[in-house]
């Protein structure tokens, strides 16, 4: 697999189609695989899943919603306080979700990409040796406290929903060839709650409570598909969601969710914010990931790239390189500049 660059996963064109095209074809020969854009209800990332997935469960009440636009239903949040939320119907001990492999919907959509990835590749389009990359949000980002605010929801929900989330990446494992096949985890909430950015979870217990399902889901893919981890900020709300003082954490973090695999991790990608102080980078010196191919996320602000780029090399020498996260809520206006963006940073890193 190509090595110098990373594309964490959304990209905002109308189709998959356009994206291979617009990036996979100026990109696809430092990529190690190529993600589809996550393009139509996944460009918001896990919201679709509130509407899609728990609004009308049988197991579930919704408490909350959107307001509407002048009458109309709007299923995107404003903001924070404008989010969905449910809660477990009295008497359920565990919530479970029916027509396993189809039900969340990413083996469908990841089937349905992969056609185009096929074709456009037997086309001459995107380059052979390019893998086909389904990156998903683990467990922890979808079922957390912003939806389920009544305690004891969260744990009544999260065992159906890991078995259900397992279940799609067992029909996309079946589905895709292994040799085209990439998955990628995404962690953000995951991220946010180990820097204690989660008040209604209790600080102690946050590596395990994060790492279980990494640990849990990363067995249910075979050695012959390629495994990434990104490692996120968050977006919501704008980038960064939160910024941390370091990435000690989220470098304690990797070299856990790495360790508890039980397999080999491909790659990991990490972020970075527009800083040069020493301190933010420091911890890289202690990433441990076992052979995995690290990614940093340096590609924004592209006046201080360079300055940036010479502080995390202090600690970490040799790394690829990608954007902070997924460019799914920029203006698709931005694109053009940000693939160019992502064309100079391999020149000024001296890797094209």
């Amino acid at each position: 697999m190509a090595q110098e660059l990373l594309l964490i996963g959304s990209v905002p064109y109308d189709t998959v189609e356009e994206v291979m095209r617009n990036f996979g074809g100026p990109l696809g020969r430092y990529l190690p695989a190529l993600p589809d854009g996550e393009v139509g209800e996944r460009r918001w990332w896990v919201i679709r899943l509130s509407y899609q997935v728990f609004n009308g469960h049988l197991d579930l009440e919704t408490v909350a919603r959107p307001a509407p636009d002048n009458g109309v239903e709007r299923l995107l949040p404003r903001d924070r306080s404008d989010y969905w939320k449910f809660q477990v119907k009295g008497g359920v001990k565990q919530v479970r979700f029916g027509d396993p492999g189809w039900r969340l919907g990413f083996a469908r959509d990841a089937i349905n990409s992969y056609f185009v990835f096929r074709t456009l590749r037997e086309r001459g389009i995107i380059p052979e040796g390019l893998r086909f990359q389904v990156s998903l949000p683990l467990v922890n980002s979808v079922v957390r406290p912003i939806s389920f605010p009544r305690p004891g929801d969260l744990e009544r929900v999260k065992p159906g929903y890991e078995a259900a989330l397992a279940a799609e990446i067992a029909q996309i494992v079946e589905k895709i060839p292994a040799k085209d096949l990439a998955l990628q985890w995404d962690l953000a909430q995951e991220v946010i709650d180990l820097y204690g950015g989660e008040p209604a979870l209790p600080r102690e217990g946050a590596m395990e409570r994060n790492v279980g399902q990494v640990r849990n889901l990363s067995r249910v893919v075979p050695e012959s598909v390629a495994l990434g981890i990104h490692f996120c900020f968050g977006t919501y709300g704008g980038w960064p969601r939160f910024a941390p003082d370091d990435l000690g954490a989220t470098v304690a973090y990797a070299n856990a969710c790495v360790a508890a695999a039980g397999r080999r991790v491909d790659w990991i990608h990490i972020p970075t914010l527009d800083t040069t102080k020493d301190a933010f980078y420091a911890p890289l010196a202690k990433l441990d990931p076992k052979g995995a191919r690290v990614y940093l996320g340096l590609i924004h602000h592209m006046g201080s790239f360079k300055e940036r780029l010479a502080v995390a090399r202090k600690y970490r020498p040799e790394f690829g390189l990608g954007a902070y996260c997924g460019l799914g809520r920029n203006a698709p206006a931005t694109l053009p500049q940000t693939l160019a963006d992502h064309l100079a940073a391999l020149k000024l890193a001296g890797k094209a």
